[in-house]
């Protein structure tokens, strides 16, 4: 009786541990599969929020779009100063602000003329080249020495209308390679009679023996309604001493 019993035992205790361990296989499996639901509401949330973010920055930039700036038409200087004509304050103001009314030809475009393209440097004495280059006129405008600063002076005259945003491109090449490229903003002229003298944004000459050397440059002027008012290609020199 006792083995039996004994026997009985085992048995039960045999019987008993494969279904703890069918206890404890059930227990990871449902923890596993609680995580991983975890884990898929997570991504699902991150995906959603991704979304979200995505139609948002969608609707920005739509937005941007349509509110973008867009210039109205032109109006002549003759219509400008004709405007208000009755405020006797606000006509003066407008005459002095816009220019000279003889000057103006409102059935006209906008005529920029360039006079004169000069150098000022503290290595050289100023010069002034007249525009148009012609055919026959040497394109080196200057020689200047290496690391030493400088300005280039344009000569020009306003017909007819404002040009609004006249602004300039600089680019510098060597041996067929472009080293630099430059931009400014001129402003808003009126017609005058007189010309108007105007200092391009201060340039520094590189320096060392590979810098030295002829260099070929195009100067481009534009204005707001990507109207090209001068080309000019020229060359310069940067030299030791």
């Amino acid at each position: 009786m006792q083995m039996e019993m004994g026997y009985g035992e085992e048995e039960a205790g045999s019987s008993s541990a494969p279904l703890k361990v069918a206890q404890c296989e059930n227990g990871n499996d449902a923890i596993a599969s609680c995580c991983a639901s975890e884990v898929d509401g997570e991504e699902k949330d991150e995906e959603e929020e991704e979304r979200k973010d995505g139609s948002d920055h969608e609707e920005i930039d739509g937005e941007d779009e349509e509110h973008e700036f867009v210039p109205g038409p032109l109006l002549s200087l003759k219509d400008q100063l004709e405007k208000d004509k009755d405020d006797e304050s606000l006509r003066k103001w407008k005459a002095k602000l816009l220019g000279c009314v003889e000057a103006t030809d409102g059935n006209r475009e906008t005529e920029v003329i360039f006079h004169s393209i000069g150098i000022i440097s503290d290595g050289c004495t100023e010069t002034m080249t007249p525009l148009p280059i012609t055919e026959n006129q040497n394109s080196m405008l200057f020689s200047l020495k290496e690391g030493s600063q400088y300005f280039l002076k344009l000569k020009f005259s306003v017909k007819h209308n404002l040009v609004c945003g006249l602004n300039y491109v600089n680019t510098v090449w060597k041996k067929g390679v472009r080293v630099d490229q430059s931009r400014g903003m001129l402003g808003t002229f009126a017609p005058q009679q007189e010309p108007y003298e105007h200092l391009l944004e201060e340039e520094t000459t590189p320096s060392g023996a590979l810098a030295r050397g002829l260099y070929t440059a195009k100067l481009k002027f534009e204005d707001d309604d990507k109207r090209n008012h001068l080309e000019l290609n020229y060359c310069f020199e940067i030299r030791k001493t």
